[in-house]
């Protein structure tokens, strides 16, 4: 992990188009702008995580459920 000290209107950069700029502290509060392409995705870790854990569950497959029979409904809806 790199650990780096910045103020307030100081940046650092992630590549060559990240850009995470320092705004305002607070207290034990820090406020930063991320400067990034729209197509990189940018989430708090707790909702990342959150979504990591979701995509989890909708993959899990039920013990009940007959694999086989399952895969043979699927073949036959693709013919």
């Amino acid at each position: 992990m790199l650990a780096l000290t910045r103020k307030i209107g100081q940046s650092i950069m992630i590549g060559e188009n990240i850009e995470i700029t320092v705004v305002e502290v607070r207290g034990d509060q820090v406020k930063l702008a991320v400067q990034a392409p729209r197509a990189v995705p940018i989430y708090r870790k707790e909702i990342y995580e959150q979504i990591i854990e979701e995509n989890l569950r909708a993959v899990e497959i039920p013990e009940n459920v007959d694999l086989s029979n399952l895969i043979r409904l699927t073949q036959n809806e693709e013919k």
